[in-house]
């Protein structure tokens, strides 16, 4: 799937400009940024919901069409399930507005709703379930079709850490599979160890994409030290150290580390000494706000 040069504005204010970026098949894509920066808009264009001011969308290559739309898996951040509705009947007939036979539909929402561990209440109103189960009812959603392309907003809020281990076990074979998936999330942890490719958006513009290694390329570097029983201060005198944050130590471009190392070892026992790229999370800080991690 290929978003191209995708813009969208409401009147002054422009809240897509120029996005774009692909996701191959298999893929695992995580689609990143701020509140407001353009996830969800973007994902909305994706599915039709609303129309792009200019760009495409595509998908083997021809623009995404209706047809093509009704084979996307799509999981909103806000709950788009009847609540009055109960379980089973409802993704039934969710499978069926996507074309599934009377039989295929129930055999696939009997089979969703084991995996995703809510077989037990099938027969409840939506409205009753937990918060974290009706994440998983509307996961079960976006899959009882057997999408070619699945569109996650928000997928793992509200979980917790059992099922969004299911979760993402569930988007690991999808992928594997071969269907595209992208999905949006603020646990970046999460997306870092899920993903093969990130992108990050901030007021509306496609400002970093890749894996975790390629974007950790354009990041600061930093030195991690961990001395046991040191004093304080003891890296204070120490030449070419530019900020220290705990044990983390960033230095000049000329300085020589083992100078840091050799101040460690004389003031304490040195437990650790490695050079340290910025996580995720920490990368994201640096391109949204402008912080240094």
């Amino acid at each position: 799937m290929t978003l191209e040069r995708i813009s969208k504005s409401y009147g002054d204010r422009r809240v897509l400009e120029e996005l774009g970026f692909e996701v191959g098949e298999g893929e695992l894509f995580g689609f990143v940024g701020s509140n407001g920066a353009g996830k969800t808009t973007t994902m909305r264009i994706v599915l039709g919901v609303l129309a792009a001011d200019s760009g495409e969308v595509r998908w083997g290559g021809a623009p995404l069409d209706e047809t093509t739309r009704r084979t996307i898996g799509y999981m909103p951040e806000e709950r788009g399930l009847y609540p009055k509705m109960k379980v089973h009947e409802q993704l039934v007939y969710l499978a069926r507005l996507r074309g599934r036979s009377a039989r295929d539909a129930r055999r696939a929402t009997d089979e969703w709703l084991e995996r995703l561990g809510v077989a037990e209440r099938r027969g409840d109103e939506v409205q009753k379930l937990s918060l974290g189960n009706q994440q998983r009812v509307q996961l079960a959603a976006a899959l009882v079709h057997d999408p070619e392309i699945l569109v996650l907003d928000e997928p793992f809020s509200g979980l917790d850490p059992v099922a969004v281990d299911v979760m993402s076990q569930v988007l690991r074979d999808k992928s594997a599979e071969g269907v595209p998936v992208v999905f949006s999330s603020h646990q970046l942890d999460l997306v870092e160890r899920l993903c093969d490719r990130v992108g990050i958006i901030r007021d509306g513009r496609m400002v970093a994409v890749g894996t975790t290694a390629e974007l950790q390329e354009h990041g600061e570097a930093r030195l991690l030290c961990r001395v046991e029983d040191a004093p304080d201060g003891w890296a204070d005198a120490v030449p070419g150290v530019l900020a220290r944050e705990g044990d983390l130590f960033t230095l000049a471009p000329d300085a020589d580390e083992q100078d840091l190392l050799r101040a460690a070892l004389a003031a304490g026992r040195v437990r650790e000494f490695s050079w340290r790229r910025p996580t995720l999370t920490e990368l994201f800080r640096d391109v949204v706000t402008g912080e240094k991690a």
